[in-house]
């Protein structure tokens, strides 16, 4: 069996894995009964504390972690029944370093292609390499290359046999900005010629510019799973910063405020809830206050402000 552009490219149903501790009575839970689909073709986000199940998840999917129960398919390929169809079927870059240092990265790829049997006439090496700007580098020994370079041979390296899945685990984790921006120019290229890209990063900003749609797990639980777009308008908290015509020593206060601080003499930062107030009102509170309005500016809500508040929540 295999996907079509409709279905999807990951399945998880029901998904949970308990590990036992030794001398704790109950076990540990790092995945309960989570269930989502990643849509084929898109950029998916898997975001969540460190320690809520991101990388527990993506261990099952590699074959790297037994699960304790549920299902998950990868290109319409039980990761049980077809294991092997499955494994073939994703590429996964790890936080992790992983390959011999004292090889090229041009032997690095041709041994992972190797390992994944794609014959000689079809592997891509060079020009995976000319990819992720490490060509200049093919025959260097692996161990010299720069942190930010081994993130990019790493993804290399998970390509070499030609996935429709690519999982990203914390990819720019020590990439300087440049180079970050690379990665991702690279990463579009991949989405646009069809390869599904799941991400997890620490950097939400990414994720929002990123991502089609967003999962975010807690505690080993999913507590959301909408497109981007809808997750970032579940903000209800906004901040407006208000330049008022007088200095003040004290902030005022009005029952509208979620939260008022005094920036410097003349600068108010008023946080308030959209769903209870607007900005309209805000301004009407101040004025009431006997101040006058020099400057207005608000603050939009952002995928930040949401991870924040379900986490906490969680």
């Amino acid at each position: 069996m295999t996907s079509d552009s409709s279905s999807a490219a990951i399945s998880i149903q029901g998904l949970c894995k308990t590990y036992q501790v030794k001398g704790q009575a109950e076990d540990k839970r790092a995945l309960d009964d989570v269930s989502f689909d990643v849509p084929a073709g898109s950029i998916f986000g898997l975001l969540g504390p460190n320690g809520a199940g991101k990388s527990t998840l993506i261990n099952i999917l590699a074959g790297l972690v037994n699960k304790t129960g549920g299902q998950a398919s990868i290109w319409g390929f039980d990761i049980d029944a077809h294991p092997r169809n499955a494994k073939a079927s994703i590429g996964i870059v790890n936080q992790e370093i992983t390959f011999d240092p004292f090889f090229t990265p041009i032997e690095t790829l041709e041994i992972q292609a190797g390992l994944y049997g794609v014959p000689k006439r079809e592997r891509r090496s060079m020009e995976l390499l000319r990819a992720v700007h490490l060509d200049d580098k093919a025959n260097a020994y692996a161990r010299t290359l720069s942190g930010g370079m081994k993130r990019r041979l790493m993804v290399a390296k998970a390509m070499v046999h030609a996935p429709p899945v690519l999982v990203l685990d914390e990819p720019t984790a020590g990439v300087d900005i440049e180079l970050r921006q690379q990665l991702w120019a690279y990463v579009r290229e991949l989405n646009q010629a069809g390869v599904t890209v799941v991400l997890t990063t620490h950097y939400l900003e990414e994720a929002e510019e990123l991502c089609d749609r967003i999962a975010i797990i807690n505690h080993g639980r999913l507590i959301a799973n909408q497109p981007t777009r809808e997750l970032v308008g579940m903000a209800q908290e906004k901040v407006v910063s208000v330049t008022i015509d007088r200095d003040l020593t004290q902030a005022p206060a009005a029952a509208c405020f979620e939260k008022i601080a005094l920036k410097g003499t003349r600068v108010l930062e008023i946080t308030y809830r959209k769903n209870k107030v607007n900005a309209g009102e805000v301004l009407a509170a101040i004025a009431d206050n006997g101040l006058g309005i020099v400057d207005v500016s608000t603050k939009e809500p952002d995928l930040e402000d949401v991870f924040l508040h379900l986490t906490r929540a969680g």
